[in-house]
């Protein structure tokens, strides 16, 4: 009885990495169409989506005063690196504005220009909405609740994994070979 209980999990272990190869896989071409037909949607205003994404964040009511470069690369969950180049391409079309931050001078706070307010309000954001209901069409309503909720909760796990310095070692006792990791990832990329 015992040896079927361990096989029992060892057979449901092995079908949620293979539902989690899976999962993953789609969730990484996910992103790679959310880059490029994303910005194919707001590419007419000179934007690509992580601009999008610069400009949906300083858009929000809380970030009407700016951003300084690290709560924006924290909100965006992107290096600070990233970001510094992204806000100088940004400055240099004239969408956002730095100026060092009055609280401490050390830090740089980010805004919205007036033309990075008339570009995200009446050219960008239309044309968001018109890919959001291109994107999720068939999706009810319900159905977006679920997939954020579940979006959401994953996010958490990646965040904790992020502040434990990335993910844990196998455990000891599970006795999966490499192998048979590798080969559910490799098939998934053909699914």
């Amino acid at each position: 009885m015992m040896n079927q209980i361990m096989q029992t999990d060892k057979t449901d272990r092995l079908a949620k990495i293979e539902l989690a190869n899976r999962l993953f896989f789609r969730l990484y071409q996910c992103a790679n169409m959310l880059h490029k037909t994303g910005t194919r949607a707001v590419e007419a205003e000179g934007l690509t989506t992580q601009q999008w994404a610069v400009l949906g964040a300083l858009s929000r009511p809380e970030a009407q005063d700016g951003m300084s470069v690290g709560d924006l690369a924290r909100y965006l969950m992107v290096s600070r690196q990233n970001l510094s180049g992204l806000i100088g391409r940004m400055e240099r079309d004239g969408h956002v504005a730095s100026a060092p931050d009055g609280r401490d001078r050390r830090s740089r706070l980010i805004t919205m220009t007036e033309h990075g307010h008339k570009v995200w309000n009446e050219l960008a954001q239309p044309k968001i909405h018109d890919y959001y209901e291109q994107v999720l069409a068939d999706f009810s309503i319900n159905d977006i609740v679920h997939l954020l909720h579940y979006l959401l909760k994953m996010l958490g796990n990646m965040e904790r994994v992020d502040l434990a310095g990335g993910a844990r070692e196998p455990d000891a006792d599970a006795d999966l070979d490499a192998g048979t990791t590798g080969a559910a990832s490799q098939q998934t990329t053909t699914d």
